[in-house]
């Protein structure tokens, strides 16, 4: 599985951080540049416990 079928038009989010309310859910609740800010600013919107990741950059290689 990958991010870009963990949420909906996830090519928008290329490179950033996207916060979705459980794996259930393929709506992103808010995205960023900094994964605790993302964190934040999704149980502000109401996430009790959000799923954060990186939907990265298409034909990108990461390595971790």
């Amino acid at each position: 599985m990958n991010c870009f079928t963990l949420v909906e038009k996830a090519e928008q989010y290329s490179g950033k951080y996207v916060a979705i309310k459980s794996f259930k859910s393929k709506k992103v609740i808010c995205s960023g540049d900094n994964p605790a800010q993302v964190v934040r600013n999704a149980r502000k919107k109401g996430a009790k416990d959000p799923v954060v990741f990186f939907v990265p950059e298409k034909d990108v290689v990461y390595i971790y």
